[in-house]
């Protein structure tokens, strides 16, 4: 009889990093291209929108937000929800629940400074619905990848 049998687990500090940074770099990565996708979506969508007369005029101080703005913007704003997904990812036993409750909450907080500008109904409208667009980009892209990272 052998004395040497073990139960065949083999435990390294290799293979606890392994499982850890591959699901997070695969979730950075598709962040990453969601978020060109979300700036492109919002900056094509406000184009459209200036296309057919909104002016994107803020009474606070009378500038004109310019499209690169939104691109901008949306760009941070993307990177912020993937560093929310990715710490969730690290933190949670169930990421992509919490990543849902907590981006549709945030982007309905997002909602309210449009309201409060003072644009014009055009402009306030438009606003509204160039927060959702890349919300429809980002949150379900994150989501089902922050699932199959997990289950």
């Amino acid at each position: 009889m052998n004395s040497m049998n073990d139960t065949g687990v083999v435990a390294g500090p290799a293979s606890g990093r392994t499982s850890h940074t591959h699901p997070l770099r695969r979730l950075a990565g598709t962040g990453f291209i969601a978020t060109l996708a979300a700036m492109v979506a919002t900056t094509l969508a406000a184009a459209l929108a200036q296309a057919v007369g909104v002016d994107f005029e803020v009474p606070d101080g009378g500038e004109t937000i310019p499209l690169s703005g939104f691109a901008v913007v949306t760009g941070f704003f993307s990177f912020v929800g993937i560093v929310i997904a990715v710490a969730l990812l690290r933190r949670s036993a169930r990421p992509a629940e919490r990543f849902v409750w907590t981006a549709v909450s945030l982007t309905a907080i997002s909602l309210v400074p449009p309201l409060l500008s003072g644009a014009n109904t055009a402009t306030t409208t438009a606003l509204l619905g160039l927060h959702l667009v890349p919300a429809t980009v980002m949150i379900p892209t994150l989501a089902r990848s922050l699932r199959t990272r997990t289950g």
